[in-house]
């Protein structure tokens, strides 16, 4: 820490209790009054560099001098500065360093120590002090940390401003321009910075500097003079996640619930890792709304989950409904960035419903689709199978890695049997269903909520099933769904019906690859050639192709045995209640008794053939397929 030693007198003053006494051989001819502290001193040394104290002594009369009695309560420093003043116009030695200029400065211009009373007055010697040491990080945050005792002095003085520049021009500096090292409280420091050339030891090359070498040291600052300090970095036009990355750092610092797991299981709190006393529940309230407007506004800067902590750290501390409106919109507006168990926000309301606050995510969810209305895209209604997606051909949308995002997120919450019915399909209902190329993860969440909500009636389980399409789930959730008791009939049906028709489809395509292929052989003249140096193998790929294709086809006679039983138990349950038209016609269905088999198919929008859309209606205006026929 650079220092000034002035005055070559030695120590002279001596304390005698609260009093202060010059051991100078003449007696005190004025007193000097700091809050509780006396001070016996002489006018001339004092009247000699002090306006002020010239302007109030000269109000005595001469011949009155053992009454001269001086009160100076509003001195900037209190007595602690005086002591230095009275040193410094008596010459004493005394030492002026970065933790006790800025109250020396103060306390000199409150006394009007300037030019007009000496050359070489306190005025100048501690200003020309300042404006050396504020080159320095490690002075100047010393500097802008004591002039907390002298608030208001220091800010006429603009001492706080000068440091708070000069802070933010190094924290925006290039740091590989610096060869010194860092030796603030935050600094860590290396064992390996000495190398030896033949015995004479030199200094090593220097470690890199981190371009957030500086979050430690201002972390330490008051939260009025790190909001300044972060806000003439922005303005100086440091990189956003920089400043994003500092305020992290400073609000896991001073928000102790932020840094905490929350145990909400057993409902106790953790133990302050500080052995301080915990700041009160208004203070870190009053920190964290501080901290969220400090943030910067632009998207993806800061990360989500440090968001959805400070959302589920002001919900503890009842922040304002601005505050927790504001990080709502920020997660929102990056909801895709977020991982499924910083979602799980524990309920912090008064009256307790469901285990999770399911309201908070879904209001989340809603400024999601509002923010990213413009850049859906609406065309794009593709129905992606299972082999697009385990290859990684088709690139992932922010809206399904959001629909993959809620589908995990029902999945969790289902099993609360708090959860109502309206409030699981209002959160379902927000993802459109463009947005899911595979249903199998929502599929898993109504598996779950009907498995925890068995008294749900078979009206209400089916307004569940409408928001997913069977057409949709993949060979081993459809495979699970049929043999799924929990679902309705009706569901059973569809998952069945667009099994065989995926298989059937499977099986033409095969036949039609092999008819391609044999064809191919016999145009190509040099093919001749190749079957007789390899018959071996065109042999096994023949075998493999007919292995495969009447696999095909006893899947295909398996799944047409279970619907034809299918089909003569419900026949036998309608016997006495009606036909089997009529019982068709309650699921929405009928049969054709033959098919059209010439109807060419009409291509979908992945160059297969079109596989017939969910049978049951869609909620929210989805397209009705009740009156589309099914095909045998």
């Amino acid at each position: 820490m650079a220092c000034l030693k002035l005055g070559s007198k030695s120590e002279i003053f001596y304390l005698d209790g609260q009093t202060w006494l010059c051991s100078t051989g003449l007696s005190s001819d004025v007193i000097v009054e700091v809050e509780e502290t006396s001070f016996h001193l002489h006018k001339f040394p004092l009247l000699s560099r002090s306006g002020l104290l010239e302007d109030i002594i000269a109000e005595f009369p001469s011949e009155d001098e053992y009454k001269c009695s001086l009160q100076l309560h509003d001195i900037p420093g209190g007595a602690k500065a005086f002591l230095l003043v009275a040193k410094f116009c008596y010459g004493v030695r005394f030492e002026l360093n970065a933790l006790n200029v800025v109250i020396v400065r103060c306390a000199a211009e409150y006394l009007r120590m300037n030019e007009d009373y000496g050359e070489g007055n306190l005025i100048r010697q501690a200003e020309d002090f300042l404006n050396d040491i504020l080159g320095n990080w490690t002075d100047t945050i010393k500097v802008l940390e004591t002039c907390e005792e002298v608030l208001p002095h220091a800010e006429e003085l603009h001492i706080v401003s000068r440091c708070i520049n000069s802070l933010a021009m190094t924290a925006s500096a290039d740091p590989s321009l610096f060869s010194w090292p860092m030796s603030g409280k935050g600094a860590v420091k290396s064992s390996e910075g000495v190398a030896f050339w033949n015995g004479i030891s030199t200094t090593a090359k220097p470690h890199p500097v981190n371009e957030d070498w500086w979050f430690e040291e201002v972390s330490f600052l008051k939260l009025p003079f790190y909001k300044r300090l972060i806000r003439a970095v922005e303005s100086g036009g440091m990189n956003l996640e920089k400043v994003a990355g500092s305020i992290m750092h400073y609000a896991k610092k001073h928000l102790s619930l932020l840094g905490r797991q929350s145990s909400f299981l057993n409902g106790n709190r953790a133990a302050p890792a500080s052995t301080v006393s915990a700041p009160s529940d208004v203070d870190q309230r009053n920190l964290l709304e501080e901290i969220v407007e400090l943030l910067p506004d632009q998207k993806g800067v800061t990360p989500t989950n440090f968001l959805l902590r400070l959302l589920r750290t002001s919900m503890i501390l009842h922040a304002s409904p601005s505050c927790r409106e504001n990080l709502e919109k920020r997660v929102g507006a990056q909801l895709e960035q977020a991982a499924l168990e910083d979602l799980l926000i524990p309920n912090m309301g008064y009256t307790v419903e469901t285990l999770y606050d399911i309201d908070c995510v879904q209001r989340i969810l809603d400024h999601f689709m509002l923010m990213d209305r413009d850049s859906i895209d609406y065309s794009s209604n593709c129905i992606v199978d299972e082999g697009q997606l385990s290859d990684g051909s088709h690139a992932l949308t922010r809206m399904t890695m959001v629909a993959h995002l809620v589908d995990g997120y029902l999945a969790e919450v289902a099993p609360d049997v708090n959860l109502k019915l309206q409030k699981f399909q209002s959160l379902a209902a927000l993802i459109p269903e463009y947005a899911r190329p595979l249903d199998d993860g929502f599929y898993r969440a109504i598996d779950i909520y009907l498995k925890a909500h068995p008294w749900l009636t078979d009206s209400e389980k089916e307004q569940i099933c409408r928001l997913m399409n069977c057409q949709k789930l993949s060979l081993e959730a459809s495979t699970h769904a049929a043999q799924n008791e929990r679902l309705p009939l009706r569901v059973i049906v569809q998952v069945l019906f667009f099994e065989q028709l995926r298989l059937r489809t499977s099986v033409a395509g095969w036949f039609f690859v092999s008819d391609n292929l044999e064809n191919s052989q016999n145009l190509s003249g040099n093919l001749a050639l190749v079957r007789n140096e390899a018959p071996a193998q065109a042999g096994t790929r023949r075998l493999d192709r007919v292995v495969a294709v009447d696999d095909m086809k006893e899947r295909v006679s398996e799944l047409e045995k279970e619907c034809l039983s299918m089909k003569q138990e419900i026949e036998k349950l309608v016997k006495t209640k009606g036909s089997w038209n009529s019982l068709l016609k309650k699921f929405g269905l009928r049969l054709k008794s033959k098919p059209d088999a010439k109807k060419p198919s009409k291509p979908s929008c992945n160059g297969s053939e079109e596989l017939p859309t969910s049978i049951g209606p869609l909620m929210d205006g989805k397209e009705n397929y009740e009156n589309k026929e099914l095909r045998d």
